[in-house]
């Protein structure tokens, strides 16, 4: 439990989850008004810790220099939204939706906050480490109303802004794998053989000399070889390209949808009977008439 000589150390440091998760860092700390006893921390959640969570602090524990609340991430982020800047107080619908949310028992904890002398929750800074008291009854009423805030003649309405950007997630991942494939592959490719052709010419001057060479009659014989073309097949491992993975960053316009509340002002007129109007002017004449006697 932490006590309330430690908020100082809570505020402006992370804040953990059960799993060992970081939420965020703690914002501010309420306290009971009655005992002065830590019971809400609030962590800035969400994109660029835009949003506060409400989280209990009764079982949470300093560790080093965090804070670890007995409660998952998911849990933390889903709380009911309260406002924190309105009033240093948690009205009391908001702290019956905080305790449903995380199962705490809600008939304990309002006894517990509607003892004599109680004032609701406020909030504890880290300048000070104290809560900051005050009339819990009053500012639990004026977190119920609703209503805008009032001054001496006129009246402020807030509205709230929705504020969108952007994070960045790991949507899947792409990898480059070379491996062998054997394929069949055809080419035609011109190849040359030698064949015999007979050749019979007649005896003539120009050759009888070499034709009377041998023997007039014997037997003899003329070999010729022949020679023809084979295919030969052989491989080379060549480069032919090279492969890389790049990514390029794509710009594209995307509508988020969420909701705002808005306070609204509105006029109300009240009736003045007609006789009674009648009285009053001519009593506010009667009045101007003695004044100029």
């Amino acid at each position: 439990m932490i006590a309330q000589e430690q908020i100082p150390a809570v505020v402006d440091h992370p804040v953990y989850d059960t799993q060992g998760k970081k939420i965020g860092d703690a914002k501010h700390v309420y306290v009971d008004d009655a005992t002065g006893r830590p019971e809400w921390v609030t962590v800035k959640t969400g994109l660029f810790g835009t949003s506060e969570s409400f989280v209990p602090i009764k079982d949470a524990s300093m560790v080093d220099d965090h804070l670890e609340v007995p409660y998952p991430k998911e849990r933390i982020k889903d709380a009911p939204h309260v406002d924190v800047d309105g009033g240093g107080h948690l009205s009391t619908h908001e702290e019956r939706r905080l305790y449903e949310h995380y199962g705490i028992a809600w008939d304990e904890a309002w006894q517990r906050a509607n003892q004599p002398g109680d004032g609701g929750w406020a909030y504890g800074t880290a300048d000070t480490g104290t809560a900051r008291s005050g009339d819990g009854d009053a500012a639990r009423a004026r977190a119920d109303s609703g209503t805008a805030r009032t001054g001496d003649d006129a009246m402020t309405r807030s509205e709230e802004q929705m504020h969108v950007g952007t994070e960045q997630v790991e949507t899947g991942r792409i990898r480059l794998r070379k491996y062998v494939v054997t394929e069949n592959v055809q080419q035609t490719i011109p190849v040359r053989h030698e064949e015999v052709r007979v050749e019979r010419e007649p005896i003539t001057e120009a050759n009888r000399d070499q034709a009377l060479t041998g023997p007039e009659i014997s037997e003899a014989e003329h070999e010729v070889t022949l020679h023809e073309e084979r295919p030969v097949v052989e491989t080379r491992a060549v480069p032919v390209e090279r492969v890389s993975l790049r990514t390029d960053e794509i710009t594209e316009e995307e509508t988020v949808a969420g909701q705002v509340r808005k306070e609204r002002i509105d006029i109300e007129t009240e009736a003045v009977d007609d006789a009674e109007a009648t009285d009053e002017l001519r009593e506010r004449r009667g009045r101007t008439d003695e004044g100029l006697l």
